[in-house]
Formats: structure tokens, sequence, C-alpha cells
């Protein structure tokens, strides 16, 4: 699964990682090295032209819910099944999106504590997740939300979970958003681990257990 991560980039690195139509909003990204569900996150979908950039908050709420509670259980959606549920089954063929990051956390349970991890690529560039996304309207209320499609481990992070982050390369982000693509199955091959030497992988404080902290001691490397 992924429950929390990093966006630490400039602006200018996220504009040549993802080449959004309206690099504008860019300049509006926090740097936040410790980011939570129910957070105000960075999305892409697809534009006019190319990329298009915006805010989402992190909890899929349905366009059916009664009330918005439910996006706190809806973080992350398998994505061996995500075409079958009723929650995603729509989304996965009209409202796909990139989730953008410097890299996620991950936790193992160690010495009777659970220590996390901190995972990041192993190249300059950033982890761009697949999502989904809806809109939910009510009470002159409206949210656009998404979620963090999940994946079985690679053999880097099955020693901590056996779960990770679906992550696309260049050419599945553009394929991934392509509203020309409708069929869950004709984006199934994306839908795998990325291979371990695309990421890197170590132990941190146990400060960023704490969703309230911030800075870059969440991310520094700890003894172990």
């Amino acid at each position: 699964m992924c429950g929390r991560f990093a966006m630490i980039a400039e602006p200018s690195f996220i504009e040549e990682a993802l080449d959004p139509e309206n690099p504008e909003v860019l300049k509006d990204v926090d740097l936040r090295y410790n980011v939570a569900p129910g957070s105000s996150i960075l999305t892409a979908v697809q534009g006019h032209s190319k990329i298009r950039a915006g805010f989402m908050k992190w909890g899929l709420v349905p366009f059916w819910a009664k009330d918005t509670s439910i996006g706190y259980k809806m973080i992350n959606a398998r994505s061996e099944t995500a075409d079958e549920k009723p929650s995603f089954r729509n989304l996965m063929r009209k409202r796909r999106c990139l989730i953008p990051v410097s890299g996620f956390y991950e936790w193992k349970k160690e010495n009777g504590r659970k220590q996390p991890y901190y995972i990041h690529p192993s190249s300059e560039d950033l982890f761009v997740f697949a999502g989904l996304w809806d809109r939910w309207e009510k009470n002159g209320q409206t949210l656009h939300t998404c979620t963090i499609l999940t994946t079985g481990a690679n053999s880097l992070m099955e020693a901590v979970h056996h779960r990770m982050p679906v992550i696309l390369g260049r050419e599945g982000r553009e394929r991934w958003i392509n509203p020309s693509v409708t069929e869950p199955d004709d984006l199934k091959d994306l839908l795998i681990p990325c291979t371990s030497n695309q990421m890197h992988m170590h132990r941190v404080s146990t400060v960023v257990n704490n969703a309230a902290n911030e800075g870059p001691e969440c991310i520094v490397k700890a003894d172990g």
C-alpha cells in the first residue's frame, strides 16, 4: 500500500518531468516531506493538448458517497481488481490520473516496533503513480479526490511490504491518461511493479510516523 509520501521537487523540476500545458500551477506546490491522506496533492490528467496539472484531495470520495468521510478508507485501490469494484470500475475507463511524488514511505515491523523506510527513484526523476479520481458534489460543495493504485511488490520492496504503488514510466504515463483508451484490459500491462533497479530504499527516523512532523529529517538515512 502507500499511506505517506514526500513531494520536495522544485516547480522547474516538476515541469521538466511532466511538461504540463499549465506550468503556472506548479508554483503552488508546497514542499512536503510527510504528505498524509486528506492532503491536497499535485495530480495530472489529460488536458487539451497534453498533460494538465492540478490539485486533488488524497482519499477517493465516489460521486455516490453520502459524505466525505469514506475518503480516508480509499487512499489506495488494488490494481488487480479495480476494474471489478463498483467504486473504481467506471473510473478505470474514464477518470485516470497521474500522481507525481519524490518518494514514499513504507513500514516494517522490526524489534517490536514499526520501522519506516523511504523509497525514492534511483535516477534524477520523480516517481509517477497511477491514480484514479472522481468528482463529488453535494449541498453546493464540490470535491475532486483521488486514490493511488497498488500492485505486488518487486524484489526490493518485498523485504518490507508485499504491496507497492504502480509506478509508471514516461510512455506509460501518456497511455494511462489517454482518454481514447477506455478498456481496462488495454492498460493491464502497465499495472505491474517497476523493476527494483529503478528505486533506492533506506531506513529513516521514526519521526515520520507522526504525520504532523515535517522537514528534511523525515528522509535522512537512519542507522541500522
